[in-house]
């Protein structure tokens, strides 16, 4: 019982985080799971069967706030769900020791990318409303279904980087758009699971524990991400990126990084990640400071107009 209560904790923290983020709720559960001993494939199975149900309450969510760009999930879900179909059949027998430093520097570059981005510009609006082309979304879409069940987790860290760094699409929308689509992919990977693996190894007790507490914090994390400022949100995913990315590096055998180092390490990107979105929080209230000032010079404006004039 003691762990089933632990598994809802964590279904709920990691869904009000990607929720928020868009991104990292496989990351966090698969962790776990493999912590206890779970084989790669049945714990990457269980996140997904848990993910059919916190995605379809999530989208309904950022669907409600006003957080979707239907025309963006239309195009990204079709190939992330080949791509995780494909994933999830071929994991028990592919290695993805060398791809995954490969896809973390990738995602680093664009996490860093994000996180200058947002901290120095505040939200990209150069762009800002430009569509998104099916050229670009459809091998997004697949490479990221293919991740996502490959490594128990990846939707999210690949997708929304990605659009965000496009400057075509305001962050709240990025986040729910990603998560929206995600239930695509999560029904696509559980039946690749099923086909692949049958019911072996799958804990139902745990996806039911995990998908509960998911539930409860699906609503909370698309309001929540309805009212953070684009800056703040955009420095806040940037420096996750950043964070996540360099931590797969140090683990993996490109670098092998433990220890004293890297716990310098990760004081460097925490330390660096908190003076950005620190940054961020200062442009973002001297701008509301300017607008608010702009506000009431153009209200006292109007009001002297309106007056009668002396005869």
């Amino acid at each position: 019982m003691r762990t089933l209560v632990l598994l809802g904790l964590v279904g709920f923290a990691a869904q009000l985080v990607d929720g928020s983020l868009g991104m990292a709720y496989g990351v966090t559960t698969t962790t776990l799971l493999l912590a206890v001993g779970t084989n790669p494939a049945a714990a990457s199975a269980t996140v997904h069967l848990a993910e059919i149900g916190t995605t379809l309450m999530s989208g309904v969510s950022h669907w409600k706030f006003g957080n979707v760009e239907w025309q963006v999930v239309r195009r990204i879900a079709l190939p992330g769900a080949l791509g995780a179909f494909l994933g999830a059949t071929v994991l028990s027998s592919l290695s993805t020791e060398v791809a995954a430093p490969v896809m973390s520097t990738v995602l680093l570059i664009l996490g860093l990318y994000v996180l200058v981005r947002f901290t120095v510009r505040g939200v990209p609006r150069d762009r800002l409303g430009q569509p998104l082309r099916r050229r670009f979304l459809g091998p997004l879409g697949f490479v990221g279904g293919f991740v996502d069940a490959t490594g128990g987790g990846g939707w999210g860290p690949v997708g929304t980087p990605a659009i965000l760094a496009s400057g075509r699409l305001e962050p709240r929308k990025v986040i729910g758009s990603i998560d929206t689509s995600e239930f695509v992919i999560a029904v696509a990977a559980s039946l690749g699971f099923l086909v692949g693996l049958g019911t072996a190894g799958i804990e139902f007790g745990w996806v039911v524990a995990i998908l509960l507490g998911g539930l409860i914090a699906a609503p909370i994390a698309a309001w929540l991400v309805r009212h953070i400022p684009p800056r703040l949100l955009g420095s806040a995913v940037g420096g996750l990126i950043v964070f996540t990315n360099v931590r797969t590096l140090f683990r993996s055998d490109w670098l092998e990084i433990s220890g004293a180092a890297a716990a310098v390490g990760y004081v460097v990107v925490i330390a660096v990640w908190a003076g950005a979105f620190g940054w961020s929080l200062r442009e973002w209230s001297k701008d509301r400071q300017a607008e608010s000032a702009d506000a009431i010079a153009a209200h006292a404006r109007v009001a002297t107009e309106k007056q009668p004039v002396a005869s």
